[in-house]
C-alpha cells in the first residue's frame, strides 16, 4: 500500500454544514437590514475562509473593510452557538473513516474554516478519528498555499508524497498538488466537478467508499 496517510477538507467533503454557515450569516444580513442568500448561494460562497465568505455575502454597496470586520465578527459570533445545529457527516464518511482507521492510516482535517469551529464541528461530528484537526489560524496560510499542508505531512511523519488529500472544490486540488500530495476530488461537495478536474484532481468521488479502491 503506497498511501500512508489521507488528508481531508470538512466543508462539502467530510461533512454537509451548508445550512448552518446559510443561516448563521443571513441571520447577520437580517441584523443590518441586508439582502439574504440561498443555500446554493452559499455554496459557491464557501471554500476561502469566512470572511471571504462574509465579503461575498455583503451587498457591493456596503462592502467596506470596517463593515467587513463588523459582520465577520457577528457571524462568528452567531455561527459559534449553532455550527453544529444541522450540520452532519455525508452517507458513507462514517464507514469509509472506519475502514481507513482499521487499516493504520493516519487521518487529518485540513480547513479553510476558522480553527475554531474546524476542530469543534469535526470533534462533535466525526470523534476519535483523526490525528490531526486544523482550521484557519493565519489568513495568509490558507489554501490553496500548501505551507500547513506540508507542516500537517511532518506531524504525520509521512512525506507529501505517501499521502492522499480529498476535498469539494478546485482550491483543495490546488493545494494537493502544491503540497505535492494526491489530489483527489469529491463530487458531492459544494463545488462542481468540472472545477476539481480543472485544478488538477486526479481522481473524482462519486462515493466515500471509493477512496478505498486507490488503497
Amino acid at each position: 500500500m503506497k498511501y500512508k496517510a489521507v488528508i481531508f477538507d470538512l466543508d462539502g467533503t467530510l461533512v454537509n454544514s451548508i445550512e448552518d454557515i446559510s443561516d448563521a450569516m443571513n441571520s447577520v444580513l437580517q441584523n443590518h437590514n441586508y439582502p439574504t442568500h440561498s443555500y446554493e448561494a452559499y455554496g459557491n460562497f464557501i471554500g476561502s475562509g469566512i470572511r471571504n465568505l462574509v465579503q461575498k455575502a455583503l451587498p457591493p454597496t456596503h462592502n467596506n473593510e470596517e463593515k467587513v470586520t463588523t459582520c465577520f465578527d457577528a457571524m462568528m459570533n452567531v455561527y459559534r452557538n449553532q455550527c453544529i445545529h444541522k450540520t452532519k457527516p455525508y452517507d458513507g464518511i462514517i464507514e469509509l473513516l472506519d475502514t481507513l482507521k482499521s487499516r493504520q492510516l493516519k487521518l487529518g482535517v485540513f480547513s479553510n474554516k476558522a480553527d475554531e469551529f474546524t476542530k469543534k464541528v469535526t470533534l462533535a461530528l466525526l470523534p476519535n478519528y483523526f490525528d490531526s484537526i486544523d482550521g484557519l489560524t493565519i489568513e495568509s496560510h490558507k489554501k490553496p498555499n500548501p505551507i500547513k499542508a506540508i507542516q500537517i505531512s511532518r506531524n504525520l511523519g509521512i512525506k507529501p508524497e505517501d499521502i492522499i488529500f480529498v476535498g469539494d472544490s478546485g482550491i483543495d486540488m490546488q493545494t494537493a498538488n502544491n503540497a505535492n500530495m494526491y489530489a483527489v476530488g469529491v463530487s458531492w461537495g459544494f463545488k462542481p466537478k468540472e472545477e476539481l478536474i480543472a485544478d488538477g484532481a486526479k481522481l473524482v468521488l462519486n462515493n466515500p467508499l471509493e477512496l478505498i479502491d486507490i488503497l
